[in-house]
């Protein structure tokens, strides 16, 4: 990195120096590329020539600190999607090469995620010429009549420039000119280049009016990128080993006598007209790293610096040649870089070379946010902390910038997009922080002492000296004047002293005399050599215009014939040009269409590869589908023999259960059989008895089953029926087994249990406390009616200390409705069906020892 100085770069001033100057925020402009397509969402919107809003999008929503809200960001300008390209570079590169030619140094990156225009903005297009080759246009434009000859100015590979002399410059210039074709004649001389014609028109050419003309100038650029975070000079023209390539050999960053920091062997080309340098950076173009994302389809992969530099130093006082003295050259540079977009790996989808690739471009630009972000603290804090400055190739070359060697300018470039909206809410940020950093603005430093005018004087003089030569007949490059008039006045005899001492003396005055009549001879003499050669001279003219005469028809003819040719030629030279143009222009499409195809073989490999490993992995699932429907088969097939021999099971215990039920019937049968027989055998009707009150049916029916019929279930004894409760130590308490999952049925005559304990889940605190148990059961009839159970037991106490329960009773409660016809009402004689129904509901139950529960069985 050169600072404007005396052949080498000035020492920078220290921190006490640089508190004291003036400094100039980093500037930074904002620039709103067009939307790909009119379907797209767009998230930018351009309020004022120095203000932007964000939109979150529609599928987007806010968090809690509001981060996706709306938000303005300000810039020292906005460009909307209508500014050209000539608009861009007149308000932002064109005061840094204006600062260039003066001898000061000057940045100028483009920032921004993948897509959003970096690189046209830098590089730009056929027609449409970017800061770059307008840059180039500018600087040539305005110092092509004052270059110096190539090679007086070399680079001396330590960040400096050195003095040639005219001698050593052109022994340089004829070894070069045998080794390899060098263009010898200055910018105004050469034709201009088709491609770079087409980028810039002649009517968008800027110049500087501001140049010094009493200094000669020498441009040199370089062109390196960092890849990987790995500085590779794009200019480098190494061997090629067709049968072991070699990879292409990293610099490093160095830093000179003055804390400078420069790339090490970085390649300096010296050109002489904007063409060269465009050709030299298409050159480098063609080596710098780029490739095909699910973003972009030329995506750049590493970050590029074009780097101009402008050599000076003054003319001697006769304003002829350069000065030679080392100390009075200054050099100045202007750094153009191209920042590789920060993108998401989950949106690209990298893998394996690009997705390292895209870590070490995401990571050296948080680097180059922390040191902003350092900066800015340090200045607004006044702390002093550490900017870290080594942790990326980036910001450790462009370290003396930011200390103060130059102007610094940004462009952001912002794509519009929605789906770009999180990355540039993050550029917009880093933004509108860069802003508020401030860089020393730079000295003006005079070139030398001497007195200007000087390379005007000299070239007035010249062509003064041509002008007398071409009066006096001589050819244009004959001798000066003052070299006639001496050998004039030296073939003249001298004249003697004419000083008298004596007034006696008659000797001076007359050798006096003897020479002026000599020097009178030889004015005669000249003057008739003078007049035979007039004569001579005049003789020669008229037999020239005899001549000429006789030829003039002739020369009139052949002139007619040479503007012919001329016609012919021009013709020709168009249609070359064109043919020039019209093959820079193919061979430009080449070399796209060239790197499309190694882009798309590279994706037909990727896809061929994926589509492998996918049939491969296809293959597998099919396996596995056949295994597994091998597998599932063997499942059901013993699924289905286990249900088979389940359903046969459960069929036979529900026949089983049917036998039952079909058992007890008769069996009831045969009990109420036996009753009837019984009574019409005793001698006495049934309606002789009106004396002794009737017991309710449920009685009779249960004392007759326990007396003359014996149940067909055995009646389980007490487990413990000496630690049974006796009834008159306070009255019987009941525990009210009702389930949460019963219904109220509202009717009139409702069961009611006095000192009873009502629960819904039965425990062992409940049941010590009391000494029968409830449990109040509903069930849908046959009928559709809801029937209750209420099923009763006694409870007794182990000798575990828990509690068990021995069911004695079930009490069967059903709502009827009177007025129902399939229903028979129930009479108030005792008729059988009746009986024979409420015998089936009160058949007891026995139930089996438990300390913690029971366990019931209904019978049928």
């Amino acid at each position: 990195m050169q600072r404007p100085g005396k052949g080498k770069t000035p020492r920078r001033p220290g921190p006490k120096k640089a508190s004291n100057t003036e400094r100039d925020p980093v500037g930074v402009y904002c620039r709103i590329r067009p939307l790909g397509s009119e379907d797209e969402e767009c998230c930018v919107e351009m309020i004022s020539s120095t203000t932007i809003q964000l939109h979150a999008p529609d599928g987007l929503k806010a968090n809690r600190n509001g981060e996706y809200k709306e938000t303005q960001y300000s810039f020292k300008k906005v460009f909307g999607i209508n500014t050209t390209q000539l608009e861009l570079f007149e308000d932002v590169a064109k005061p840094l090469v204006e600062d260039l030619i003066h001898c000061k140094n000057g940045l100028l990156f483009t920032y921004g995620v993948t897509g959003s225009g970096k690189t046209f903005t830098m590089t730009g297009s056929p027609g449409e010429g970017g800061l770059l080759p307008r840059s180039l246009d500018m600087i040539f434009n305005s110092i092509g009549p004052f270059q110096a000859k190539r090679f007086v100015f070399k680079p001396d590979d330590k960040n400096a420039m050195e003095i040639q002399s005219q001698v050593d410059a052109l022994l340089e210039r004829q070894k070069r000119d045998s080794q390899q074709a060098v263009p010898k004649t200055p910018s105004s001389r050469q034709k201009p280049d088709p491609e770079f014609a087409d980028m810039i028109s002649p009517d968008e050419a800027c110049k500087s009016e501001n140049v010094d003309e009493d200094g000669c100038y020498s441009v040199f650029v370089s062109y390196i990128e960092i890849y990987n975070n790995y500085i590779y000079d794009l200019l480098e023209d190494a061997p090629y080993d067709p049968i072991r390539p070699k990879p292409p050999q990293s610099k490093i960053l160095r830093e000179d006598q003055n804390h400078n920091m420069y790339v090490a062997g970085c390649t300096e080309v010296e050109v002489k007209s904007t063409e060269e340098a465009f050709e030299v950076f298409w050159k480098g173009q063609k080596k710098r790293r780029i490739a095909n994302t699910q973003l972009n389809r030329e995506s750049s992969r590493s970050h590029s610096v074009f780097t101009i530099k402008l050599a000076q130093a003054p003319l001697d006082a006769d304003g002829d040649h350069i000065l030679q003295d080392k100390n009075q050259v200054n050099v100045s540079q202007l750094c153009l870089v191209d920042l590789a977009g920060s993108e998401r790996t989950n949106r690209t989808r990298a893998e394996g070379s690009r997705l390292r690739e895209a870590g070490n471009i995401n990571q050296s630009l948080m680097t180059l946010r922390t040191c902003m972000e350092v900066l800015r603290e340090n200045q607004m804090c006044g702390t002093n902390k550490m900017v870290p400055y080594r942790d990326s190739k980036v910001t450790h070359l462009f370290k003396n910038y930011f200390d103060g060697e130059g102007k610094v300018r940004m462009i952001v470039c912002v794509n519009p997009n929605a789906d770009d909206y999180e990355e540039t809410v993050l550029v917009m940020r880093f933004a509108e922080m860069t802003q508020e950093v401030e860089v020393a603005r730079p000295v003006d430093r005079p070139i030398c002492g001497l007195a200007p005018g000087r390379r005007h004087r000299n070239q007035a003089f010249r062509d003064e000296l041509s002008r007398r030569l071409e009066e006096r007949g001589g050819p244009s490059n004959a001798v000066d004047d003052r070299v006639l008039m001496t050998q004039f006045i030296e073939s003249l005899p001298d004249l003697p002293t004419c000083e008298l001492v004596d007034p006696a003396d008659d000797q001076t005055l007359p050798r006096l005399i003897e020479v002026l009549e000599r020097r009178h001879q030889i004015r005669q003499m000249m003057t008739e050599q003078f007049n035979k050669t007039a004569n001579t001279v005049k003789s020669m003219l008229q037999q020239f215009d005899s001549q000429l005469s006789a030829k003039d028809y002739f020369l009139h003819d052949q002139q007619s014939k040479l503007n012919e040719k001329d016609k012919v030629i021009l013709s020709q030279k168009t249609e070359i040009e064109r043919l020039e143009k019209k093959s820079k222009t193919l061979e430009y499409k080449i070399d796209i269409l060239q790197k499309t195809t190694d882009m798309y073989e590279q994706d037909k490999r990727a896809l061929q590869q994926e589509l492998e490993t996918r049939e491969q992995r296809l293959q597998s699932e099919l396996s596995e589908r056949k295994r597994m429907e091998q597998r599932m088969q063997g499942v059901v097939t013993d699924t289905k023999l286990k249900w088979e021999k389940e359903c046969e099971r459960r069929v036979n215990a529900k026949q089983l259960e049917m036998q039952n039920k079909l058992w007890v019937k008769d069996e009831k049968l045969k009990q109420l059989k036996a009753i009837v027989t019984e009574s019409s055998s005793g001698g006495s009707a049934p309606t002789e008895r009106p004396e002794k009150p009737e017991r309710p049916s449920r009685e009779r029916d249960r004392n007759i089953q326990q007396k003359r019929s014996p149940s067909p279930l055995p009646k389980a004894l007490p487990v413990h029926p000496k630690h049974r409760r006796s009834h008159s130590a306070g009255g019987e308490k009941w525990v009210d087994h009702k389930p949460p999952s019963n219904l109220e049925l509202d009717t009139v005559m409702q069961p009611i249990i006095p000192n009873a304990i009502k629960v819904s889940t039965p425990s062992e605190k409940a049941l010590s406390k009391c000494h029968k148990y409830v449990l109040r059961h509903q069930e849908l009839a046959s009928d559709g009616e809801i029937e209750t159970k209420l099923i009763k037991g006694n409870v007794f106490k182990t000798r575990s200390g828990g509690q068990t329960v021995q069911f004695t009773d079930i009490e069967t409660l059903k709502q009827e409705c009177p007025l129902a016809p399939s229903r028979k009402r129930r009479s108030g004689s005792a008729e059988g069906p009746a009986e024979v129904e409420d015998i089936e509901n009160r058949a007891p139950v026995a139930s089996t020892n438990s300390s913690h529960g029971y366990q019931k069985r209904r019978k049928p």
